[in-house]
């Protein structure tokens, strides 16, 4: 069982930052990719950002390339999710999900968070 629970959403203007962070529990957290993603309402869940086990991976929706930068620290059981020059476009609920598969598919993660929500406005 792995608990997961994110933190470090919030309201900015459009082309601030954020920085999203998930605190796993369970000693298998290094085990499993971990990947961001978001769900706007009316929208369905849609693929944000995934690394790889040892951090040494990375892929990113065409969307946030250039402009998000997934990172996990595995001391510390954590993913962080930096993210710059946000748009109104990235409001939405983020969350965090573990997989064993290096994977962009949702039905692919079999743990995931409670959500934060990111609100940008214009």
């Amino acid at each position: 069982q792995v608990q997961l629970v994110e933190s470090g959403g919030g309201s900015v203007q459009a082309g601030g930052s954020l920085r999203l962070s998930c605190a796993a529990s369970g000693r298998t957290f290094s085990s499993y990719a971990m990947g961001w993603f978001r769900q706007a309402p009316g929208k369905e869940r849609e693929f944000v950002a995934v690394i790889d086990w040892s951090g040494g991976g990375t892929t990113y929706a065409d969307s946030v390339k250039g402009r998000f930068t997934i990172s996990r620290d595995n001391a510390k059981n954590t993913v962080y999710l930096q993210m710059n020059n946000l748009k109104p476009g990235d409001t939405a609920v983020y969350y965090c999900g573990t997989s064993r598969d290096y994977t962009v598919l949702a039905p692919s993660y079999n743990y995931w968070g409670q959500g934060t929500q990111v609100t940008v406005s214009s």
